[in-house]
């Protein structure tokens, strides 16, 4: 009993673990409790996310943190996916492109700035390598120029027809695939002497074998997957119970939601001083989002939705995508951070997140 009353001690998240079969049994017996099931599948997901960031802490210690936090963004990103899948297969393309949106702006502000502000309530003044952040932060303008094109030429020209921006968007996302791709292997391959961690840190718990953490990723990725269904089935039934907008939905709650596992790793990897693991799980999973998952949804509505999806975000959107990326370039240029630094981030978060709160549908 005094081991167990210990772990909880430790481990607080694990206790939301009866969340999990929770939501899975009322997804079934109450499909139509929306609100019921959207409290459950975030109750659910969160100790998930806890699982899934000792796992991958894991397997950094074994790979460092470059790798490690590109593990850890992908992994994360495949509950995006799946919410984003289940999505188009109704046509809600104006939800999905508001999630990617959304997403990018969190990961870089609420996620960076959030693990500068715990990172720095411990630890004075942290340093992470500035080369890794500016080169994800240079895979995001380049993003948002190829979102900017379609949403200027739409509102500016008029050109929304399928006949152009369906070509327009394939096109696009084949070269954000390319050079995300190419990316990777400049900075994991032929250039990686440029993009190790900073410092060290400190080692925090005793990591699990390879093996394990990499099952135990594989495992509880799947449980928040099949939790994502549950949670994208009820959101829009709870947001209009709640008060929410559709905006602010699609941009801060599935987007927070779809992250949290990638939330819980960067926060922890900052308080135990490897702002390196945190920099490139934030910067790295909106750089992905943009880069990778965005074109792959392009691609997939041609599949799974009733009509293809464009790439033509609302401006609003485009704006807010275009203003985080420059805030981000301006703040990593330095390769450190303090606390007040993610108070910073935070603000521009809370800016958005306020008038999306209150634009009306």
């Amino acid at each position: 009993m005094t081991a167990v009353l210990r772990h909880f001690k430790h481990r607080p998240l694990d206790l939301l673990f009866p969340f999990v079969p929770a939501v899975l049994i009322a997804e079934h017996a109450a499909p139509g409790a929306h609100t019921l099931l959207f409290f459950l599948s975030v109750g659910a997901i969160v100790p998930l996310a806890g699982l899934l960031s000792r796992a991958t802490e894991s397997v950094a210690a074994k790979t460092g943190d470059a790798v490690g936090g590109l593990l850890s963004a992908t992994c994360g990103n495949l509950t995006e996916l799946v919410i984003a899948f289940t999505a188009l297969r109704a046509g809600m393309f104006d939800l999905v492109r508001a999630s990617i949106a959304g997403a990018i702006v969190s990961n870089s502000l609420f996620m960076l700035g959030g693990s500068f502000l715990l990172g720095g309530l411990k630890t004075r003044v942290q340093e992470f390598n500035p080369a890794t952040a500016r080169l994800q932060t240079g895979m995001l303008l380049l993003a948002t120029i190829a979102l900017i094109v379609p949403a200027a030429l739409v509102r500016v020209d008029g050109l929304d027809v399928p006949e152009f921006m369906g070509p327009l968007s394939l096109s696009l996302s084949v070269v954000l695939i390319l050079t995300y791709g190419l990316g990777l292997l400049f900075s994991l391959r032929t250039h990686k002497e440029f993009f190790g961690s900073a410092s060290h840190g400190e080692e925090g718990e005793t990591p699990w074998p390879i093996g394990l953490a990499i099952g135990v990723l594989v495992g509880a990725t799947v449980l928040v997957a099949l939790v994502g269904e549950a949670f994208v089935g009820s959101i829009q039934g709870a947001a209009s119970s709640l008060g929410m907008s559709k905006a602010f939905v699609g941009f801060v709650v599935v987007s927070l939601v779809g992250a949290a596992a990638e939330i819980t790793t960067a926060f922890s990897a900052a308080r135990h001083n490897r702002l390196d693991l945190s920099v490139g799980i934030a910067l790295g999973s909106a750089a992905q989002i943009a880069m990778f998952v965005a074109p792959v949804l392009v691609f997939a509505s041609y599949v799974v939705a009733p009509l293809p999806m464009d790439l033509a975000f609302r401006g609003g959107e485009v704006v807010l995508v275009l203003l985080t990326t420059l805030t981000v370039s301006f703040v990593v240029s330095t390769g450190k951070a303090a606390w007040y630094v993610g108070v910073q981030l935070l603000a521009v978060y809370a800016v958005f997140a306020v008038a999306l709160f209150l634009l009306p549908d």
